[in-house]
């Protein structure tokens, strides 16, 4: 009698075998939220990413319900603006960077648009030793309704670990 595995090798069964790597790889928008945030995600960026593009929010958004351009407060590392609809087209995943305590206003309006295109999100609050729970606990309402993955993070080196296990 032969073993599963032999059985699982042969030429019969290699008939049924996928030939294509089992994942493609993934595209990452790493956003910063705040001016704070925005300083680690300039450092991270330094290091080398197979698969993630960074982004700032160069102005805050304007109030829910008041006329903006969707182009206009979106950038890339170099101050060049981009549209957040494209951005997030071309995503699989959207990483958002907030400081515990500073305005995460843009989450609504980028978590908005990642629900309407169906792309995930994740959030990472960096909080270190000053965050006082107050500020903590602003930050996290603000990003709480648009974020799948919520992670509250002490220091910059937890961040890129995240960004390698999230496959950045």
């Amino acid at each position: 009698m032969q073993s599963e595995s032999a059985r699982a090798t042969s030429a019969t069964e290699a008939r049924f075998r996928v030939d294509a790597p089992n994942s493609r790889p993934r595209a990452i928008k790493v956003i910063a939220l705040d001016s704070a945030s925005e300083a680690v995600v300039k450092r991270l960026a330094q290091s080398p990413w197979a698969n993630a593009t960074f982004l700032t929010t160069l102005a805050h958004p304007p109030p829910r319900g008041a006329p903006f351009s969707i182009s206009g407060w979106l950038g890339d590392l170099a101050g060049h603006t981009k549209n957040l609809v494209d951005e997030i087209d071309n995503a699989d995943l959207v990483v958002m960077v907030a400081t515990a305590g500073e305005n995460a206003e843009a989450a609504s309006i980028i978590g908005e648009a990642c629900s309407l295109k169906r792309v995930m999100t994740t959030a990472l609050v960096i909080a270190r030793g000053t965050a006082f729970d107050a500020a903590l606990s602003q930050s996290l309402a603000q990003l709480r309704p648009w974020s799948l993955m919520l992670v509250i993070a002490s220091a910059d080196d937890y961040i890129a670990d995240m960004l390698v296990a999230l496959r950045a």
